[in-house]
C-alpha cells in the first residue's frame, strides 16, 4: 500500500460477527490490550492493567470527561405511528437536532411524543434526510428528564432486543468512562471505558499527569462514509474545551518535548484542533 492511500476500500477487512462482544468484561480492567513496541516493532497481547507499568516516565495522560447522554428516545405521531429520534446536539435556542427514524411523513408543526408521553416536543424544521429540529417542552430540564427516561445510545453492532434490555442499568453505567462529568456526548469515547478510579490512583502515583480535556462526541461516529476519496468525506463538527490551567500544562509538556499519551482519538483530535489554531 503506498504511503497515502485516499481509496476507501483500501480499508476493506472482513469482521466475523461472532468476534463483536456483546457484553463487556465483568470488570473494566479485566480486558485486553494489543500493545505495540514502536521502537522494536513488536506486537504484545496484555492485560489493560499493566498501561500503569507500560506508560513512559514524565509523561502525561490525556483523557476526554465528555458524559454519554441517554439520547435514544422511542416515541410516536399523532397518528400513533411509532417513531425513535437519537438527539444530537443543542442550539442557542435550546432545540435539538435529531435522527428520527420513520420519519418519512412527519410534517412540519407536528405533535410528537417520546417516553411513553413523558418528553414531549414539536417538529420545527426539518434538516437534511431524517434529521429533524426538534422543539421540546420544558426544554431547560430535558438532560435531567432524559436520565430518567432516555435510553443509552449503544453502537448499532451491540445489539439489544428491545427497549427493556436498553434500560439495563449495567449498559447505562459500564457505557460511561469513570471519569465522566461533562454531559453533551451522543458516544462513549470508548478507548476510556477500561480505566477505573484505581488504575487512574496508580497512574498519579507514579507521577504522571492526567489532563482532562473535553469534546462531545458527535453525529460523525455513526456515519458512514460515501465517498470512495476519504478526503472529500464531510466531517461532522463537534464541541470541545480545555480549561486555561490544562491548556498551560499542554504547553509546558510541549516546550519540553515531553511525552503526551492521548486515551482515543477524541483526545486526539482536541490536541490536534488546538495546534492547528496554535
Amino acid at each position: 500500500m503506498p504511503s497515502h492511500d485516499w481509496k476507501l476500500s483500501s480499508y476493506d477487512y472482513k469482521l466475523p460477527q461472532s468476534l463483536i462482544a456483546q457484553h463487556p468484561a465483568p470488570k473494566r480492567d479485566q480486558s485486553r490490550m494489543l500493545f505495540l513496541g514502536r521502537k522494536s516493532g513488536k506486537i504484545s497481547n496484555r492485560n489493560f492493567t499493566e498501561i500503569v507499568s507500560l506508560l513512559p516516565e514524565s509523561s502525561c495522560l490525556v483523557i476526554n470527561n465528555t458524559k454519554v447522554l441517554p439520547a435514544r428516545i422511542p416515541g410516536k405521531r399523532q397518528s400513533g405511528g411509532k417513531i425513535e429520534a437519537l438527539l444530537i446536539e443543542e442550539n442557542n435556542n435550546g432545540d435539538w437536532s435529531a435522527i428520527v427514524r420513520k420519519a418519512g411523513r412527519i410534517k412540519q408543526g407536528e405533535r410528537l411524543e417520546f417516553c411513553d408521553g413523558k418528553l414531549l416536543a414539536k417538529a420545527k424544521e426539518r434538516l437534511e434526510e431524517g434529521e429533524w429540529l426538534l422543539e421540546f417542552e420544558e426544554t431547560e430540564r430535558l438532560k435531567e428528564r432524559l436520565e430518567d427516561v432516555g435510553l443509552p445510545p449503544l453502537p448499532p453492532y451491540i445489539e439489544r432486543r428491545n427497549a427493556s434490555d436498553l434500560q439495563n442499568t449495567k449498559d447505562r453505567e459500564r457505557y460511561q468512562t469513570c471519569f465522566a462529568t461533562e454531559p453533551g456526548a451522543i458516544a462513549a469515547p470508548t478507548a476510556g471505558l477500561h480505566f477505573t478510579p484505581e488504575i487512574l490512583t496508580e497512574i498519579g502515583n507514579r507521577g504522571i499527569d492526567i489532563l482532562e480535556v473535553t469534546l462531545h462526541v458527535g453525529l460523525g461516529t455513526f456515519s458512514s462514509i460515501d465517498q470512495e476519496d476519504i478526503r472529500k468525506h464531510k466531517m461532522h463538527a463537534e464541541f470541545f474545551s480545555v480549561s486555561p490551567q490544562t491548556l498551560r500544562q499542554l504547553q509546558v509538556y510541549q516546550n519540553n518535548n515531553k511525552q503526551m499519551i492521548n486515551v482515543g482519538t477524541t483526545s486526539v483530535r482536541v490536541l490536534e484542533t488546538l495546534v492547528r489554531q496554535n
